[in-house]
Protein backbone atom coordinates (compact mmCIF):
# COMPACT_ATOMS: atom_id res chain seq x y z
CA UNK A 1 0.00 0.00 0.00
CA UNK A 2 1.34 3.42 -0.99
CA UNK A 3 -0.66 6.33 0.43
CA UNK A 4 0.03 9.90 1.50
CA UNK A 5 -0.70 9.33 5.18
CA UNK A 6 1.06 9.26 8.53
CA UNK A 7 -0.61 6.78 10.88
CA UNK A 8 -3.62 5.04 9.22
CA UNK A 9 -5.60 5.49 12.45
CA UNK A 10 -5.17 9.28 12.22
CA UNK A 11 -5.81 9.72 8.49
CA UNK A 12 -9.43 10.83 8.72
CA UNK A 13 -8.89 13.35 11.53
CA UNK A 14 -5.75 14.81 9.93
CA UNK A 15 -7.48 15.09 6.57
CA UNK A 16 -10.41 16.90 8.19
CA UNK A 17 -8.00 19.33 9.86
CA UNK A 18 -6.47 20.17 6.48
CA UNK A 19 -9.92 20.39 4.90
CA UNK A 20 -11.08 22.90 7.50
CA UNK A 21 -7.98 25.04 7.07
CA UNK A 22 -8.24 24.98 3.26
CA UNK A 23 -11.89 26.10 3.28
CA UNK A 24 -12.11 28.24 6.41
CA UNK A 25 -14.01 30.94 4.49
CA UNK A 26 -16.89 28.49 3.88
CA UNK A 27 -16.97 26.07 6.82
CA UNK A 28 -15.64 25.00 10.20
CA UNK A 29 -14.63 21.56 11.47
CA UNK A 30 -15.66 20.57 14.98
CA UNK A 31 -13.69 17.69 16.52
CA UNK A 32 -15.56 16.79 19.71
CA UNK A 33 -17.79 15.37 18.40
CA UNK A 34 -16.70 15.43 14.76
CA UNK A 35 -18.81 17.34 12.25
CA UNK A 36 -18.36 19.90 9.47
CA UNK A 37 -20.60 22.99 9.63
CA UNK A 38 -21.00 26.06 7.44
CA UNK A 39 -19.18 29.06 8.84
CA UNK A 40 -22.30 31.17 9.37
CA UNK A 41 -24.46 28.48 11.00
CA UNK A 42 -27.10 28.57 12.28
CA UNK A 43 -29.00 30.66 9.71
CA UNK A 44 -32.03 32.09 11.50
CA UNK A 45 -35.40 31.10 10.02
CA UNK A 46 -33.91 28.67 7.46
CA UNK A 47 -34.40 24.90 7.40
CA UNK A 48 -31.08 23.23 8.22
CA UNK A 49 -29.88 20.47 5.88
CA UNK A 50 -27.60 17.71 7.22
CA UNK A 51 -26.14 14.57 5.73
CA UNK A 52 -23.33 12.25 6.67
CA UNK A 53 -21.75 8.84 6.39
CA UNK A 54 -18.42 7.08 6.42
CA UNK A 55 -15.30 8.83 5.20
CA UNK A 56 -13.60 7.65 2.01
CA UNK A 57 -16.27 8.99 -0.36
CA UNK A 58 -14.90 12.52 -0.66
CA UNK A 59 -15.96 15.11 -1.55
CA UNK A 60 -19.22 13.66 -0.17
CA UNK A 61 -20.40 14.88 2.32
CA UNK A 62 -18.18 17.58 3.81
CA UNK A 63 -17.31 18.97 0.40
CA UNK A 64 -20.95 19.91 -0.08
CA UNK A 65 -21.25 22.04 3.06
CA UNK A 66 -21.86 25.71 2.35
CA UNK A 67 -24.26 28.23 0.91
CA UNK A 68 -27.09 26.65 -1.08
CA UNK A 69 -26.36 23.06 -0.12
CA UNK A 70 -25.63 21.35 3.23
CA UNK A 71 -25.48 23.22 6.52
CA UNK A 72 -23.52 20.39 8.16
CA UNK A 73 -22.07 16.95 7.46
CA UNK A 74 -21.10 14.18 9.88
CA UNK A 75 -18.12 12.05 8.79
CA UNK A 76 -17.52 8.65 10.34
CA UNK A 77 -14.30 6.70 10.13
CA UNK A 78 -13.54 5.20 6.70
CA UNK A 79 -16.63 3.32 5.48
CA UNK A 80 -18.14 3.53 8.98
CA UNK A 81 -21.34 5.30 9.98
CA UNK A 82 -21.04 8.41 12.14
CA UNK A 83 -22.44 8.14 15.65
CA UNK A 84 -25.75 9.53 16.94
CA UNK A 85 -23.96 12.06 19.14
CA UNK A 86 -22.24 13.56 16.08
CA UNK A 87 -25.57 13.94 14.30
CA UNK A 88 -27.31 15.31 17.39
CA UNK A 89 -24.61 17.95 17.88
CA UNK A 90 -24.59 18.90 14.19
CA UNK A 91 -28.39 19.19 14.17
CA UNK A 92 -28.30 21.53 17.15
CA UNK A 93 -25.51 23.57 15.52
CA UNK A 94 -27.58 24.31 12.39
CA UNK A 95 -30.99 24.71 13.98
CA UNK A 96 -32.18 28.18 13.01
CA UNK A 97 -35.69 27.65 14.37
CA UNK A 98 -37.29 26.26 11.20
CA UNK A 99 -36.40 22.59 11.74
CA UNK A 100 -33.71 20.35 10.26
CA UNK A 101 -33.78 17.83 7.40
CA UNK A 102 -31.58 14.72 7.58
CA UNK A 103 -30.60 13.30 4.17
CA UNK A 104 -29.62 9.69 4.82
CA UNK A 105 -28.10 7.11 2.47
CA UNK A 106 -29.76 3.72 2.86
CA UNK A 107 -27.09 1.86 4.81
CA UNK A 108 -28.14 0.07 7.98
CA UNK A 109 -25.77 1.92 10.33
CA UNK A 110 -26.53 5.34 8.85
CA UNK A 111 -30.30 4.84 9.04
CA UNK A 112 -30.21 3.54 12.62
CA UNK A 113 -27.89 6.25 13.94
CA UNK A 114 -29.71 9.09 12.20
CA UNK A 115 -33.01 7.80 13.64
CA UNK A 116 -31.53 7.76 17.16
CA UNK A 117 -30.18 11.29 16.69
CA UNK A 118 -33.54 12.53 15.38
CA UNK A 119 -35.31 11.15 18.45
CA UNK A 120 -32.85 12.91 20.76
CA UNK A 121 -33.22 16.19 18.87
CA UNK A 122 -37.00 16.04 18.82
CA UNK A 123 -36.99 15.38 22.57
CA UNK A 124 -34.95 18.58 22.86
CA UNK A 125 -37.50 20.57 20.89
CA UNK A 126 -35.94 20.54 17.41
CA UNK A 127 -38.27 19.50 14.60
CA UNK A 128 -36.54 16.90 12.40
CA UNK A 129 -37.56 15.14 9.21
CA UNK A 130 -35.57 12.54 7.27
CA UNK A 131 -35.26 11.55 3.62
CA UNK A 132 -33.67 8.17 2.90
CA UNK A 133 -31.94 7.80 -0.48
CA UNK A 134 -32.06 4.31 -2.06
CA UNK A 135 -31.31 4.88 -5.74
CA UNK A 136 -28.84 2.08 -6.63
CA UNK A 137 -30.43 -0.22 -9.22
CA UNK A 138 -27.64 -2.82 -9.09
CA UNK A 139 -28.82 -5.04 -6.23
CA UNK A 140 -31.78 -5.21 -3.86
CA UNK A 141 -29.81 -6.08 -0.71
CA UNK A 142 -26.09 -5.79 -0.01
CA UNK A 143 -23.55 -6.32 2.76
CA UNK A 144 -24.36 -2.95 4.34
CA UNK A 145 -28.07 -2.60 3.54
CA UNK A 146 -31.57 -3.90 3.81
CA UNK A 147 -32.96 -2.76 0.49
CA UNK A 148 -31.25 -0.68 -2.15
CA UNK A 149 -28.11 1.31 -1.43
CA UNK A 150 -28.04 5.09 -1.43
CA UNK A 151 -25.49 6.51 -3.85
CA UNK A 152 -25.26 9.32 -6.43
CA UNK A 153 -28.79 10.70 -6.11
CA UNK A 154 -27.72 11.78 -2.61
CA UNK A 155 -25.59 14.54 -4.13
CA UNK A 156 -28.46 15.78 -6.28
CA UNK A 157 -30.87 15.72 -3.32
CA UNK A 158 -28.41 17.72 -1.21
CA UNK A 159 -28.15 20.41 -3.90
CA UNK A 160 -31.89 20.65 -4.59
CA UNK A 161 -32.97 20.53 -0.93
CA UNK A 162 -30.25 23.02 -0.05
CA UNK A 163 -31.54 25.42 -2.69
CA UNK A 164 -35.11 25.01 -1.47
CA UNK A 165 -34.08 25.75 2.11
CA UNK A 166 -32.15 28.82 0.95
CA UNK A 167 -35.31 30.05 -0.79
CA UNK A 168 -37.16 29.82 2.51
CA UNK A 169 -39.26 26.70 1.91
CA UNK A 170 -40.62 25.18 5.11
CA UNK A 171 -39.43 21.82 6.46
CA UNK A 172 -42.32 19.78 5.09
CA UNK A 173 -41.88 21.20 1.60
CA UNK A 174 -38.11 20.66 1.62
CA UNK A 175 -38.56 17.05 2.79
CA UNK A 176 -41.18 16.42 0.10
CA UNK A 177 -38.71 17.67 -2.52
CA UNK A 178 -36.05 15.31 -1.19
CA UNK A 179 -38.43 12.37 -1.54
CA UNK A 180 -39.36 13.51 -5.03
CA UNK A 181 -35.69 13.52 -6.01
CA UNK A 182 -35.20 10.04 -4.57
CA UNK A 183 -38.29 8.71 -6.35
CA UNK A 184 -37.01 10.02 -9.69
CA UNK A 185 -33.28 9.27 -9.35
CA UNK A 186 -31.44 6.08 -10.28
CA UNK A 187 -27.75 5.13 -10.21
CA UNK A 188 -25.36 2.32 -11.04
CA UNK A 189 -21.58 1.98 -10.77
CA UNK A 190 -18.76 -0.26 -11.90
CA UNK A 191 -15.19 -0.91 -10.77
CA UNK A 192 -12.00 -1.61 -12.71
CA UNK A 193 -10.04 -2.12 -9.47
CA UNK A 194 -10.65 -2.50 -5.77
CA UNK A 195 -10.13 0.27 -3.24
CA UNK A 196 -7.63 0.00 -0.40
CA UNK A 197 -8.76 1.01 3.09
CA UNK A 198 -5.78 2.60 4.91
CA UNK A 199 -6.29 0.61 8.11
CA UNK A 200 -6.49 -2.67 6.16
CA UNK A 201 -3.45 -2.00 4.00
CA UNK A 202 -4.57 -4.28 1.18
CA UNK A 203 -7.26 -4.27 -1.53
CA UNK A 204 -10.81 -4.96 -0.34
CA UNK A 205 -11.31 -7.52 -3.12
CA UNK A 206 -9.40 -8.99 -6.05
CA UNK A 207 -10.21 -8.62 -9.73
CA UNK A 208 -8.55 -10.62 -12.47
CA UNK A 209 -6.45 -8.84 -15.08
CA UNK A 210 -9.32 -8.78 -17.57
CA UNK A 211 -12.26 -8.48 -15.13
CA UNK A 212 -14.52 -5.67 -13.90
CA UNK A 213 -17.19 -5.63 -11.21
CA UNK A 214 -20.54 -4.36 -12.52
CA UNK A 215 -22.89 -2.79 -9.99
CA UNK A 216 -20.24 -2.28 -7.32
CA UNK A 217 -21.09 -0.61 -3.99
CA UNK A 218 -19.22 2.46 -2.77
CA UNK A 219 -17.66 0.46 0.10
CA UNK A 220 -16.32 -2.17 -2.28
CA UNK A 221 -19.23 -4.52 -1.63
CA UNK A 222 -20.13 -6.89 -4.51
CA UNK A 223 -22.24 -5.84 -7.47
CA UNK A 224 -24.39 -7.72 -9.94
CA UNK A 225 -21.67 -9.73 -11.62
CA UNK A 226 -18.03 -10.08 -12.59
CA UNK A 227 -17.67 -9.35 -16.28
CA UNK A 228 -14.85 -9.27 -18.80
CA UNK A 229 -13.41 -5.83 -19.46
CA UNK A 230 -15.01 -4.35 -22.59
CA UNK A 231 -14.94 -1.03 -24.48
CA UNK A 232 -16.29 2.01 -22.67
CA UNK A 233 -19.33 2.26 -24.96
CA UNK A 234 -20.42 -1.24 -23.93
CA UNK A 235 -19.89 -0.55 -20.22
CA UNK A 236 -21.87 2.70 -20.52
CA UNK A 237 -24.66 0.89 -22.35
CA UNK A 238 -24.82 -1.84 -19.70
CA UNK A 239 -25.18 0.68 -16.86
CA UNK A 240 -27.49 3.06 -18.70
CA UNK A 241 -29.83 0.29 -19.87
CA UNK A 242 -30.23 -0.93 -16.27
CA UNK A 243 -30.89 2.60 -14.98
CA UNK A 244 -33.34 3.58 -17.73
CA UNK A 245 -35.32 0.35 -17.43
CA UNK A 246 -35.69 0.62 -13.67
CA UNK A 247 -37.68 3.85 -13.27
CA UNK A 248 -38.41 3.61 -16.20
CA UNK A 249 -37.15 6.67 -18.06
CA UNK A 250 -39.02 7.33 -21.31
CA UNK A 251 -38.65 9.28 -24.55
CA UNK A 252 -39.32 12.94 -23.85
CA UNK A 253 -37.95 12.86 -20.29
CA UNK A 254 -35.57 15.60 -19.21
CA UNK A 255 -32.78 14.58 -16.85
CA UNK A 256 -29.94 15.81 -14.70
CA UNK A 257 -27.01 13.46 -15.35
CA UNK A 258 -23.95 12.79 -13.23
CA UNK A 259 -20.92 10.72 -14.16
CA UNK A 260 -18.87 10.40 -10.98
CA UNK A 261 -15.45 8.85 -10.76
CA UNK A 262 -14.83 6.36 -7.97
CA UNK A 263 -11.60 8.11 -6.96
CA UNK A 264 -8.96 6.52 -9.21
CA UNK A 265 -10.19 7.32 -12.73
CA UNK A 266 -8.80 10.33 -14.65
CA UNK A 267 -11.03 13.04 -16.16
CA UNK A 268 -10.07 11.90 -19.68
CA UNK A 269 -11.93 8.62 -19.10
CA UNK A 270 -14.85 10.20 -17.25
CA UNK A 271 -15.57 12.62 -20.09
CA UNK A 272 -15.30 9.75 -22.56
CA UNK A 273 -17.94 7.88 -20.52
CA UNK A 274 -20.11 11.00 -20.42
CA UNK A 275 -19.99 11.22 -24.23
CA UNK A 276 -21.18 7.62 -24.47
CA UNK A 277 -24.02 8.41 -22.04
CA UNK A 278 -25.05 11.42 -24.17
CA UNK A 279 -25.14 9.28 -27.31
CA UNK A 280 -27.18 6.53 -25.65
CA UNK A 281 -29.75 8.91 -24.18
CA UNK A 282 -30.01 10.95 -27.36
CA UNK A 283 -30.91 7.79 -29.26
CA UNK A 284 -33.63 7.14 -26.66
CA UNK A 285 -34.89 10.75 -26.96
CA UNK A 286 -34.03 11.48 -23.33
CA UNK A 287 -32.63 15.00 -23.01
CA UNK A 288 -29.79 15.82 -20.59
CA UNK A 289 -30.60 19.30 -19.28
CA UNK A 290 -27.87 19.63 -16.65
CA UNK A 291 -24.77 17.55 -15.97
CA UNK A 292 -21.89 16.91 -13.56
CA UNK A 293 -18.72 15.07 -14.59
CA UNK A 294 -15.96 14.49 -12.06
CA UNK A 295 -15.37 13.03 -8.59
CA UNK A 296 -18.47 13.64 -6.46
CA UNK A 297 -19.05 10.36 -4.61
CA UNK A 298 -15.98 8.15 -4.53
CA UNK A 299 -14.59 4.98 -2.95
CA UNK A 300 -11.06 5.99 -1.91
CA UNK A 301 -8.71 5.02 -4.77
CA UNK A 302 -11.04 2.70 -6.68
CA UNK A 303 -10.86 2.97 -10.47
CA UNK A 304 -14.28 3.03 -12.12
CA UNK A 305 -17.31 5.27 -12.37
CA UNK A 306 -21.00 5.57 -11.62
CA UNK A 307 -23.87 7.05 -13.61
CA UNK A 308 -26.80 8.83 -11.98
CA UNK A 309 -29.89 10.06 -13.81
CA UNK A 310 -32.60 12.23 -12.24
CA UNK A 311 -35.84 12.83 -14.10
CA UNK A 312 -36.31 16.58 -13.68
CA UNK A 313 -39.22 18.97 -14.14
CA UNK A 314 -39.11 22.78 -14.22
CA UNK A 315 -39.09 23.02 -10.42
CA UNK A 316 -36.11 20.69 -9.98
CA UNK A 317 -34.16 22.36 -12.79
CA UNK A 318 -34.82 25.80 -11.32
CA UNK A 319 -33.61 24.71 -7.88
CA UNK A 320 -30.57 23.05 -9.44
CA UNK A 321 -29.62 26.36 -11.06
CA UNK A 322 -29.79 28.33 -7.80
CA UNK A 323 -26.46 29.62 -6.42
CA UNK A 324 -24.23 27.21 -4.52
CA UNK A 325 -20.87 27.81 -2.83
CA UNK A 326 -19.20 24.76 -1.31
CA UNK A 327 -15.66 23.34 -1.62
CA UNK A 328 -16.74 20.82 -4.28
CA UNK A 329 -19.67 22.49 -6.05
CA UNK A 330 -20.14 26.16 -6.81
CA UNK A 331 -21.86 28.39 -9.31
CA UNK A 332 -23.90 31.59 -9.38
CA UNK A 333 -21.98 33.27 -6.52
Amino acid sequence: MKKLINDPQDAMRESLAGFGEAHSDILKVNFDPVYVVRADAPVAGKVGIISGGGSGHEPMHGGFVGQGMLDAACPGQVFTSPSPDQMEAATAAVNGGAGVLHIVKNYTGDVMNFEMAAELCQAGGIQVEAVVINDDVAVKDSLYTAGRRGVGTTVLAEKICGAAAARGYDLGRVAALGRKVNDNGRSMGMALTSCTVPAAGKPTFELGEGEIEMGIGIHGEPGRQRMPLMPAKDLAAHMTDAIVADLPFRAGDRVIAMVSGMGGTPPLELYLMYRELELILRARQIAIQRRLVGNYITSLDMAGCAITLLRADDELLSLWDDPVRTPALRWGV
